[in-house]
C-alpha cells in the first residue's frame, strides 16, 4: 500500500505467527532484492482499549513509535482483512489513534503534539541554523525555507537528523515553503529510511503546526508532499498547545503477494 507515495508492506499478524528479525525486515524493504518499501506494518491483537495494535518498522529494521501515512494505510487494511468498518481505533507507542474512512481517503485523529519548541539555535559546522521542534508521535525538526527546490535534503537532513542534540534516537527533518494562503510544500528526511521519502504523515502534521504557530494562521492547513499529493491538517489551538489534531489524505492498495525469506 502507499499513503501519498510513502509505501509499506502490510502484514496481517492477528494470529501472532509472524516474527521478523531486523535483517528480514530490511530484506523485505530492499527495493532491489526484496519487495521494496519505506517500512512494514503489522496488524496485531489489541492489548488495551484499541480495536487493533499497529506495529511499524522502518526499512532499516528498527521499530518506530508512529507513522501517519502508514496509519492511514493500516485503517484501510484492517477494514479489508478484518471487516473493521469505517471507524477504527488502534494502539501505537504514541497513543491510541482513531481513524475514519472516506473511500480512499482516511482521516486520523492524532495524539496531542508535545515538546513544542520554537526558534532553537542549532550549530551545524560553521553555521547556526534556526529550527523548530515538535513531537507529533515521533520527534520532528521543522525548518522554513524560501525555495524548497534548492534544499539539499540528503546532506542537510542527515546532518540535522544525527545532531548530538537529538541523540540517541535522532529526529526526522522537514523543510517547508509557504505557497500562499494556508498552503505549504514540504520535503522530509526520515530517520530509519535514512533518506528523503515522498511523504511523511507525522512530518506533514509537524510542519503544518509549526507553520500555523509561526505565521498565525488557523486550520486547516493544506500540505503538498514530494509525491505530489495534497494532505490536510486540522487542529484547534488551546493556549500554547494544539488539540483535536487530524490528518486527512489518501491510502491506496497496490498489490498482494508472497515472499520467501
Amino acid at each position: 500500500m502507499n499513503g501519498a507515495g510513502n509505501d509499506f508492506v502490510m502484514i496481517d499478524n492477528r494470529a501472532g505467527k509472524v516474527q521478523l528479525s531486523p535483517q528480514q525486515i530490511a530484506q523485505i524493504c530492499d527495493r532491489h532484492r526484496g519487495i521494496g518499501a519505506d517500512g512494514i506494518l503489522l496488524v496485531e491483537p489489541s492489548r488495551n482499549s484499541g480495536d487493533f495494535r499497529m506495529r511499524y518498522y522502518n526499512s532499516d529494521g528498527g521499530e518506530a513509535e508512529m507513522c501517519g501515512n502508514g496509519a492511514r494505510c493500516f485503517a484501510r487494511f484492517v477494514e479489508k482483512v478484518a471487516d473493521a468498518g469505517e471507524r477504527v481505533s488502534f494502539e501505537t507507542p504514541a497513543g491510541i489513534i482513531a481513524a475514519q474512512l472516506h473511500g480512499e481517503l482516511v482521516t486520523l485523529n492524532m495524539s496531542d503534539p508535545a515538546d513544542l519548541r520554537l526558534n532553537v539555535t542549532l550549530p551545524i559546522g560553521y553555521e547556526n541554523r534556526s529550527i523548530h521542534l515538535v513531537n507529533t508521535g515521533v520527534p520532528h525538526v521543522v525548518v522554513p525555507v524560501v525555495d524548497i527546490e534548492t534544499v539539499d535534503v540528503l546532506q542537510e537532513g542527515a546532518a540535522i537528523r544525527r545532531h548530538e542534540m537529538f541523540l540517541p534516537k535522532g529526529a526526522n527533518v522537514n523543510f517547508f515553503e509557504r505557497r500562499g494562503g494556508n498552503k505549504i510544500a514540504i520535503r522530509t528526511y526520515e530517520r530509519g529510511v535514512e533518506g528523503e521519502t515522498l511523504a511523511c504523515g507525522t512530518g506533514v502534521v509537524a510542519s503544518a503546526l509549526i507553520f500555523a504557530v509561526t505565521e498565525g494562521v488557523t486550520g486547516p492547513v493544506n500540505v503538498l508532499v514530494r509525491g505530489g499529493s495534497d494532505l490536510s491538517v486540522g487542529f484547534r489551538p488551546d493556549g500554547e498547545r494544539f488539540i483535536d489534531v487530524t490528518l486527512t489524505g489518501p491510502a491506496e492498495f497496490v498489490f498482494e503477494g508472497t515472499i520467501d525469506l
